[in-house]
């Protein structure tokens, strides 16, 4: 393995150790007590030192990242990170061994939402304060976040950036990688300061309103009430919410064009227009389907367009026990559950540009049929030609479905019923959290065996990481290890060649 590797590895930990210091603070402002304290400010301290000691070598940052080595460094952060975050978890006593820590944390980082607990109200709030952050990190991606703040990984970081964030097609927004991660990492943090501080007017408590803010625009689902935010009984909150999981679900480079005088691109970009049309469909749908359950349909409405936007954006919000709702509703919501937000978003899922990929080119197959001597292409964006990306796109749904069925089946021989094992794979790779049946949004996953939740916290990170990077690493790893045995035979066969 390249020393490189390893120290890219080391100073994207370092980011990820400075993000554990607001909670060591809050731990010691609310007088947790040395060892809550300790439990954030140890591996803080010791990930800085890591870096230090890695990045005292000499031309440290000379380096170009070569591209085979980019999906290991990917992998090998995201694991690490994980792993870190799960310390303080594991340390609190709050979580019953490793095995819940590590999922909650992975669940977190992954923005998938999922918890292990039954009562967050009883953790402390560094506790959960670090809980909502790690969706934050994870939402804009560790990776993004090292590249924009350590110049070392200028050098390639595109490279790693297209291994970890979403959408067929990564591309720059300014000149320099670096320059882009800025800029999209300094939208997300404006947003979330707007959110937090519109929550703060509506009524609710600062603490909450920056927890709320942070899972939200990471697409998460943590909060810091056991109802999530049906809990402050707040219309004004929830709408805010509502809004804040739909921006948080587009692609941030429309953000961009936008504060730069571009909005014209935003009008004929094809999957923001297709959102828009998913978003506005399913919740008008929703409300009219659970009409006759509410005193009113501006409620249906506020409580349809709130659970839309959760489960598209796959944040994992409720203000309603959703598996209680009409048949009708709750098949509108478990259609979502295919589809995620926007590439380039904080959102898992399949996305919305995907969908769009492959119903174009399913209108041309239908023509292809009555008209056979007609030329068609693909058009996104308003630019024709673009029948390349198709196979991409077959591809990574292929994968994503064979995924689904294996966590599924995972889920079926640990025991989970037939409802439970599907709705819960689709949660668990699309990173969306809560599911149907047992597992909905009132529920947890802290019943399931132990097995079982590796396996989830395995599809967690492959989702998160839009599968190929997995798959790309576990092909590596499976080589090298086939290889080694090879490896250990050939100084035998070298010895018994010279004889």
């Amino acid at each position: 393995m390249q020393f490189p590797i390893f120290r890219i590895i080391a100073h994207v930990l370092a980011i990820a150790g400075l993000a554990l210091l607001p909670p060591a603070v809050s731990s010691l402002w609310h007088a947790e007590g040395t060892r809550a304290t300790c439990a954030f400010a140890v591996p803080a301290l010791s990930c800085l030192a890591l870096a230090a000691l890695f990045g005292s070598k000499r031309n440290a940052g000379t380096t170009p990242i070569k591209t085979s080595w980019a999906f290991c460094i990917v992998g090998g952060v995201w694991i690490g990170v994980c792993l870190l975050g799960a310390i303080p978890f594991w340390a609190s006593g709050h979580f019953g061994g490793a095995t819940n820590a590590v999922f909650e944390s992975i669940s977190g980082f992954t923005t998938t939402g999922a918890s292990v607990l039954a009562s967050v109200e009883d953790l402390p709030r560094s506790i959960n304060l670090w809980r909502c952050e790690t969706h934050w990190l994870g939402g804009m991606g560790v990776i993004a976040l090292a590249v924009a703040l350590v110049p070392l990984l200028g050098i390639g970081g595109f490279r790693l950036i297209k291994a970890e964030t979403s959408g067929p097609e990564k591309g720059r927004i300014t000149p320099r990688i670096a320059s882009t991660a800025k800029a999209l990492w300094a939208i997300y943090l404006a947003l979330t300061v707007l959110q937090a501080a519109l929550l703060r007017l509506s009524g609710i408590g600062w603490f909450d309103s920056v927890c709320h803010a942070f899972s939200t625009m990471g697409t998460g689902g943590f909060s810091t009430r056991n109802a999530s935010v049906g809990a402050f009984g707040n219309p004004a909150a929830e709408w805010i919410c509502t809004v804040f999981m739909i921006l948080a679900s587009v692609n941030f480079a429309l953000y961009y064009r936008l504060f730069t005088g571009r909005a014209v691109e935003i009008v004929k970009d094809t999957e923001f227009k297709t959102f828009v049309f998913i978003v506005a469909f399913f919740g008008l749908a929703v409300a009219l389907a659970e009409r006759p359950d509410f005193s009113a349909f501006s409620a249906a409405l506020r409580h349809s367009a709130f659970q839309v936007a959760s489960i598209v954006s796959t944040t994992g919000f409720m203000t309603a026990d959703y598996a209680s709702w009409r048949p009708a509703a709750q098949m509108l919501l478990f259609m979502l559950f295919f589809i995620g937000g926007c590439s380039g978003s904080t959102a898992g899922g399949i996305k919305v540009i995907r969908w769009a990929v492959l119903g174009k080119q399913l209108r041309n197959e239908l023509r292809r049929i009555t008209h056979p001597l007609e030329v068609t292409t693909i058009r996104i964006n308003g630019c024709s030609g673009r029948d390349d990306i198709v196979p991409l796109v077959a591809a990574f749904v292929s994968m994503y479905a064979v995924l689904v069925f294996a966590t599924a089946l995972a889920g079926a021989l640990a025991g989970l019923g037939l409802i439970e094992s599907v709705s819960c794979a689709l949660s668990m790779v699309g990173n969306i959290g809560p599911a149907f049946g047992a597992f909905g949004p009132t529920a947890n996953y802290g019943a399931i065996p132990d097995a079982l939740k590796w396996w989830y916290s395995f599809a967690m990170i492959a989702g998160r990481l839009e599968i190929f990077t997995m798959l790309i690493i576990v092909g590596r790893i499976a080589s090298l290890v086939a290889g080694a045995p090879k490896l250990a035979l050939t100084p035998l066969l070298r010895r018994k060649s010279a004889h």
